[in-house]
Formats: structure tokens, C-alpha cells, sequence
């Protein structure tokens, strides 16, 4: 747990020290799209949000 927090900060810092805010969003989606992709793999939901795409 302690190596995920590790990164998060590193992306934080990273992000605050170069100005790269724009960089949040962009990041943000592709948080999003994987969560729901994780929670398609193998549930009932799966027919309801493939259809969206």
C-alpha cells in the first residue's frame, strides 16, 4: 500500500512542479475507463455499459 501512495505523491509533485495541470484530466479518463473495464470483466453490469460504446 505504501508503494501506491508513493507513486500518487510522485505524480502530484511531478504535476505541481512542471505545471503539467493539464495533465489531470487526461489522467483522470483513463482512471475512469479502467475502473470500468475492471468492473466489466465479470459481472452483470456488463451488457448495460457495452452498450454505451
Amino acid at each position: 500500500m505504501a508503494g501506491k501512495m508513493r507513486v500518487l505523491s510522485e505524480l502530484f509533485f511531478f504535476l505541481r512542479s512542471n505545471k503539467k495541470w493539464w495533465l489531470t484530466p487526461i489522467i483522470g479518463f483513463l482512471v475512469i475507463l479502467s475502473g470500468l473495464i475492471l468492473l466489466t470483466e465479470s459481472s452483470a453490469i456488463a451488457p448495460f455499459i457495452y452498450s454505451l460504446f
